[in-house]
């Protein structure tokens, strides 16, 4: 679209009369180095940088205007708040695109997984947009719906919220067809005070649904389940339970903790049935994965794409239970995009599965989890009592606020595993140098804040992933 009609859709000005036939007919980016050729660059004023500094770096790559709140030396749309303007804008574009079905989710965890898998399924289908990595925020929902275009079919959108009101702020951007909650952990609870608070927070996308959307609603989840009466939409289950409208029977794990389900479908007609393998590790994924297929079979996907869908590999995020193979065979896989006390159980859940086929040691390398607020104490202790219930031969933990996960697991009473409390990065890697050994499997994960992946690229020098 040309910039009078950006203009036009933000409340703005073109900064330059000549300048409002200039047609912008690539991706909106907030980050000068990612502009492409015929993109719009928003210049977003932070606490540290300012965007307007870094018009000519954009233009230099491509961008053919910038949304910005002084005049620049380039075509421009002058406006009072460009995040403000950016949810606009993708708004605008939703309205014109009026054969974009939009899929969105949250949850305390699971949102990227389960977001990769849908796109996997949908893009199987027919030409599908999702977030990229985890931008699901007033910045990262705009960006991606302002990556559609007129092909595009199916808009995948992860929604996070860090309070009340937040995910119906976002809604408001990019008002979903299909919406899914998928669990409420204590991921963010200092934040939001209390797990009450997250579900009402999170509930907020099944409101935004019309009466002719779909609910898709975890059955497994107590606070999830209970959602249906907050939405005049469809509702539609997932879950292990008998009740679930999308379920998994005979759930098993390869050696390296790769679940195979039967994916089983409840329809007015009786039940659907397809065999599903998944190539990432983990039994958490059975309910990222299910999530993910009742989301597409809302919109009319038949069970036997679901399923092939389910299963193919590619077009994953990194550092989500990635598993690495060093030349001596090390077995190392990494965790490290972002972890609460929900995920590091299932995390090391699976590394104990990995452990029962290999002779090696499991060896689980910890960081701090944070958002946690007042419970963060517990919270790290809690995953510690996890690791000495599940017999982790080795605990490496990182940091301060980690080394409470070492006295959780020394409180287990029957562990008779090794804790080992590192101050930093280096002397973690440090450690492991000197101890690991090629039969062991090593988890490592933490929050996004503590890049543990230093930790995975000092491990493994020249590691090939396991595909």
């Amino acid at each position: 679209m040309d910039l009078a009609e950006i203009a036009r859709a933000v409340a703005g000005t073109v900064g330059r009369p000549q300048d409002a036939d200039v047609v912008v007919s690539g991706p909106a980016v907030v980050d000068s180095r990612g502009a492409t050729p015929g993109g719009l660059f928003v210049a977003v004023v932070g606490e540290r940088v300012d965007g307007h500094d870094y018009v000519p770096a954009a233009m230099e790559r491509g961008a053919v205007a910038v949304l910005c709140t002084r005049p620049v030396d380039a075509p421009h749309v002058l406006v009072e708040d460009p995040v403000v303007a950016l949810g606009l804008l993708a708004h605008h574009l939703l309205d014109r695109l009026e054969h974009v079905t939009v899929l969105a989710m949250t949850g305390s965890q699971g949102k990227t997984g389960t977001k990769d898998y849908l796109a996997q399924v949908l893009g199987g289908v027919a030409p599908t947009v999702s977030t990229a990595g985890n931008n699901n925020n007033e910045l990262g929902v705009p960006l991606t719906v302002l990556r559609a275009d007129a092909s595009t079919r199916h808009l995948v959108v992860e929604m996070g919220a860090r309070g009340i009101g937040h995910v119906a702020e976002l809604c408001a951007i990019a008002r979903p067809q299909v919406s899914a909650v998928l669990n409420i952990g204590t991921a963010h609870v200092g934040e939001f005070g209390s797990r009450e608070n997250i579900a009402l927070a999170k509930g907020e996308i099944v409101e935004s649904l019309a009466s002719d959307g779909t609910a898709v609603l975890n059955a497994d989840d107590e606070f999830t389940s209970v959602m249906g009466p907050r939405t005049a939409a469809r509702v539609m289950t997932f879950g292990l339970s008998g009740d679930a409208d999308v379920r998994a029977e005979d759930v098993e794990m390869d050696v390296l903790g790769r679940p195979a389900f039967t994916l089983v479908h409840r329809t007015d007609a009786g039940e659907e049935r397809a065999g599903v393998v998944l190539t990432h590790i983990g039994a958490h994924q059975v309910s990222n994965a299910l999530a993910a297929a009742a989301m597409a079979l809302a919109v009319g996907v038949d069970l036997s794409l679901v399923a092939h869908g389910l299963g193919t590999t590619g077009g994953f995020s990194r550092w989500r239970m990635e598993p690495h193979v060093r030349g001596d065979g090390l077995l190392v896989v990494n965790d490290t995009y972002n972890a609460n006390p929900e995920s590091m159980r299932a995390a090391v859940e699976a590394l104990a599965h990995i452990g029962t086929g290999r002779t090696g040691r499991t060896v689980a390398v910890l960081g701090e989890m944070r958002e946690l607020g007042e419970t963060s104490a517990a919270g790290h202790r809690s995953v510690g009592t996890v690791v000495g219930q599940l017999g982790i031969d080795v605990l490496v933990t990182v940091g301060e606020a980690a080394s409470a996960v070492a006295a959780g697991a020394r409180d287990v009473a029957d562990w008779t595993g090794e804790a080992v409390v590192t101050a930093s990065r280096d002397e973690a890697v440090r450690w492991l140098s000197d101890n690991v050994r090629a039969a062991d499997a090593v988890l490592v994960k933490a929050s996004r804040g503590a890049a543990l992946e230093h930790v995975v690229d000092e491990l493994l020098v020249e590691g090939t992933a396991v595909r």
